[in-house]
């Protein structure tokens, strides 16, 4: 008899093929368990797997006496009320690096269309305004990369990434982390320092309590009116509304973003801005990405119901 798997997400089947080929899959679909299955059928479950994002607190938890493992689909675990499962001893798994050269591959995609106005450039051929030869003012000789100062928040796997393929294009990096790094860029002492050096920010830090809206209407400033900002985090890292302010008043120059504070982000003001570039959290959407995250969900399945220590746990 196959081990039982609660799927606490959404998530397309496609993904968890190759997992369900291994365990039998309980589908919640994204939905709150107890309204697809019965007390009993969630008495047995012992392990589940949901997206790093999703909250999943105490009260989810305890409608499976028996959980003992919350393997999360991704790098990221900040939905996980880390507290409560702890105090439940339920061991927390993620996938570690998986997906990181997907996500600083999106992050670098983002810099370039944002700062030479990618978007703005295919709409100018589309909409026949080249032909015509009509003038643009957002058509005007952008800052290319040669010399623009990138500051990387967060030198973690994914950030070492995004810093290493911006350094390819002759910029000068720098970084802020909550440590120093054995790395060649120069590291900021503060992120308000950051902002200030870079022409760019790049946010690459993991989210959490401690980093909610820590780029605010001050960082923003301190970047300025010829800066950029490109997320590729979470969407709790940045005070949406203050970039939303920001953008309009023209404090800073532009934007990429792939994540949102709301996902999926419908159509609104920040949407309407030219000079921002979105993405729908495609960051770590590439085959390779999900494979890699694949095996480690399979290697930390595989570990718990063993009987040994997660393969990749959350320290």
């Amino acid at each position: 008899m196959r081990d039982k798997v609660l799927i606490y997400s959404r998530f397309p089947k496609a993904l968890m093929l190759r997992i369900g080929e291994r365990y039998e899959l309980m589908d919640a679909a994204g939905k709150p368990p107890r309204e697809i299955f019965s007390a009993g059928q969630l008495a047995d479950i012992r392990a589940m797997i949901t997206a790093g994002g999703t909250p999943l607190g105490a009260g989810i938890m305890d409608l499976m006496p028996k959980l003992g493992a919350i393997v999360c689909y991704g790098t990221g675990y900040d939905g996980v009320d880390l507290a409560a499962a702890a105090k439940r001893n339920i061991m927390v798994g993620h996938s570690p690096g998986a997906n990181a050269a997907s996500v600083a591959d999106i992050a670098v995609t983002l810099l370039l269309a944002a700062t030479r106005r990618l978007l703005v450039a295919d709409n100018y051929v589309r909409s026949g305004d080249w032909a015509a030869a009509k003038p643009s003012p957002m058509m005007r000789p952008q800052a290319g990369m040669r010399g623009r100062k990138i500051g990387v928040y967060g030198m973690g796997e994914i950030g070492r990434k995004i810093a290493a393929r911006v350094a390819s294009f002759e910029t000068e990096v720098g970084y802020f982390s909550r440590s120093r790094h054995d790395v060649p860029y120069q590291y900021l002492p503060s992120l308000e320092a950051l902002a200030e050096w870079c022409s760019v920010l790049v946010i690459a830090v993991r989210a959490g309590p401690d980093t909610h809206h820590i780029v605010n209407a001050d960082i923003l400033r301190r970047l300025g009116k010829d800066g950029y900002v490109v997320n590729i985090s979470r969407g709790s890292v940045i005070d949406q509304a203050a970039l939303v302010a920001a953008l309009a008043d023209q404090t800073i120059a532009g934007a990429g973003l792939d994540v949102y504070a709301k996902e999926p982000h419908a159509p609104d003001v920040l949407t309407a801005f030219a000079n921002v570039v979105l993405t729908p959290h495609v960051g770590g959407h590439t085959l390779e990405s999900h494979v890699a995250m694949q095996d480690c969900v399979m290697a930390n399945l595989a570990a718990f119901f063993a009987g040994r220590p997660l393969a990749h746990p959350v320290s």
